[in-house]
């Protein structure tokens, strides 16, 4: 980045308002982003979900294994056909759960947002939060005497 970028107020190109965008089309292509953003980390903790209960499962199966050589082959029994490869809700496994997640509306939020941030901003990403960047830099210097404050 040359100084002039560094030195410049506005954001670059790819965060500039295009014209005749409205204050509340930007709010609203902002808001729903952050509800992306928010879908994003529900389908971290899916996948989060999906690991954890995976590796309870081979920890189950460790269990069996070890209640086997102790000489507990009812309760062995027991465990291995009531709670190993259980589904863990009726008829799915964790990734089933993610798959139909993704499908349902993972996938179709993710390109109806892509798709109207084509259609109402020239497909130009973040731009409320570009603009909250210009308007919350520090006021009375310059951000080469502040670090870390330039522009998108």
């Amino acid at each position: 980045m040359d100084v002039s970028d560094e030195e410049s107020s506005t954001p670059d190109d790819a965060h500039q308002r295009p014209a005749g965008i409205s204050d509340k089309t930007v709010e609203a292509l902002g808001a729903l982003s952050k509800a992306l953003e928010t879908t994003e980390r529900a389908r971290g903790a899916l996948y989060t979900f999906h690991q954890l209960t995976g590796t309870a499962d081979f920890q189950i199966g460790d269990a069996v294994r070890l209640l086997r050589e102790a000489g507990h082959t009812d309760e062995a029994d027991t465990i291995e056909r009531d709670l190993l490869g259980r589904n863990v809700i009726p008829g799915h496994w964790t990734f089933q759960i993610i798959e139909a997640y993704n499908e349902t509306y993972y996938r179709p939020f993710t390109t109806l947002e892509r798709q109207l941030v084509q259609d109402l901003a020239q497909g130009r990403d973040h731009l409320l939060e570009a603009e909250l960047k210009t308007t919350r830099r520090p006021k009375g210097g310059s951000p080469k005497e502040t670090p870390g404050h330039t522009a998108p």
